[in-house]
């Protein structure tokens, strides 16, 4: 299943960067959870607890389509913009864990 929504994703960018990024939007990973974890345990609680943390932690990965794409536009080549946009990311995840704690928020 991943592996076709990653072709599809990459064939569709070549075409239309719209219609690409659109389906690599979709939360397809995240709604294939939901219902296992509902089927598995038929805990619905499970299932908010989980689509809460989803919710918190997205915001961390926000700066990856950000950091890439500027970096690329201001000529870095692809496998350094990537190397670099990949270990800000994760310090963005880790202030967000940080803050999140400090706020009582628990994941």
């Amino acid at each position: 299943m991943t592996a076709v929504i990653v072709v599809a994703v990459s064939e569709l960018g070549k075409h239309s960067s719209f219609w690409g990024a659109l389906l690599a939007s979709l939360p397809l990973t995240s709604l294939l959870a939901f219902v296992w974890l509902y089927l598995d345990t038929g805990n619905s609680q499970s299932v908010a607890a989980l689509s809460q943390g989803i919710f918190w932690l997205v915001l961390a990965s926000l700066p990856l389509f950000l950091i890439l794409p500027a970096l690329l536009r201001l000529g870095v080549t692809f496998w350094p913009s990537f190397a670099a946009a990949c270990p800000l990311t994760t310090g963005v995840y880790l202030v967000l864990a940080w803050a999140l704690t400090r706020c009582g928020i628990r994941l």
